[in-house]
């Protein structure tokens, strides 16, 4: 029983290390999203009123 529940844990500790992880998942995650830049959210918002007010 105890090679049984050791085999997977030792896979799992073996082939994931954090330094993979953090180099190219979380970079890729980074590049695809970008943090939003400050004056964003505020041309949004104006770019909304200006159709709310052609609409009416």
């Amino acid at each position: 029983m105890t090679v049984y529940l050791t085999f997977p844990v030792a896979m799992f500790w073996i082939s994931n290390p954090d330094d993979w992880f953090e180099s190219c998942v979380i970079q890729h995650k980074r590049e695809l999203w970008p943090p939003e830049k400050e004056g964003q959210h505020q041309e949004l918002e104006e770019f909304k009123e200006r159709i709310w007010k052609q609409q009416e």
